[in-house]
């Protein structure tokens, strides 16, 4: 990273903040801090230009995942969440609530340090990717529209504004029609790093996805799974500078359920 990344840190426990604050400053990044979800919104409005998140889940107040759903409202801004809880429908929920990656309390601040660096450096690779791609701002795929400057979906006229993580992996099987895609890949390319072997991230992620796209859960037929390696998207994809665009879906032959 060339330039110097902003770093916002919220949770409620002073100590935690100060660790966080005084480790991510040595390592060359600047750091804000804030111990509730309401004094963060209304600050985050003097400091939108940050490039990470790092989001407590038990707040005082509003909980991170009452801001977290706020925040997706004004940015895309990537967020990791910290949870006390082991329980995995947390992790469940965060992403629900837009979250990109998730983090089990007590942790090491060195695998918080890599988990922000391979964000970064993915956010960084979408950022070139799009500004090379700027001449192609839509891609059509069945009977959707995906604006990448907006990041909204379009659907029969309605449109949705996609979270960073949701956008993330919605590009990622835009950019590879008719290829299967691991989990491996899936995690490498939308969280910037392996998945776990008993991470059911990707998983419900897709499955997120999907909802999205407004796919039957028992029977996809845009994303579907192909079993023991991965997930398919099984539609053909345009790329316009026009949002005005007819394509038709094809189901590949090699696409299982």
């Amino acid at each position: 990273m060339t330039n110097t990344k902003s770093i916002y840190v919220v949770d409620d426990d002073d100590a935690i903040r100060t660790l966080l604050k005084t480790y991510l400053e040595k390592q060359q990044f600047q750091v804000f801090t804030a111990e509730s979800g309401e004094a963060f919104l209304a600050d985050f409005h003097q400091h939108s230009h940050v490039d990470l998140v790092v989001l407590d889940i038990m707040l005082p107040g509003q909980d991170g995942f009452s801001v977290c759903r706020s925040l997706r409202a004004l940015s895309h801004v990537p967020v990791i969440m910290l949870t006390a809880n082991s329980d995995e429908m947390d992790r469940i929920i965060g992403l629900e609530m837009g979250a990109d990656d998730y983090l089990a309390k007590p942790f090491n601040p060195r695998e918080l340090l890599a988990r922000i660096k391979a964000i970064l450096r993915r956010m960084e690779h979408v950022d070139v990717m799009e500004q090379e791609n700027v001449a192609q701002r839509y891609y059509h795929f069945a009977s959707f529209t995906l604006d990448t400057l907006s990041r909204e979906l379009s659907f029969q006229g309605e449109k949705e504004s996609l979270s960073g993580a949701d956008y993330n992996l919605l590009m990622l099987f835009l950019a590879h029609p008719g290829e299967v895609l691991t989990r491996e890949q899936i995690a490498e390319n939308t969280r910037g790093r392996e998945s776990a072997p008993l991470d059911r991230f990707i998983d419900v992620h897709v499955s997120r996805l999907r909802q999205r796209l407004r796919e039957d859960a028992r029977h996809p037929q845009l994303i579907k799974t192909v079993r023991g390696q991965g997930y398919i998207l099984t539609a053909n994809v345009l790329s316009t500078d026009s949002e005005s665009s007819t394509l038709s879906s094809m189901a590949l032959s090699d696409a299982n359920d």
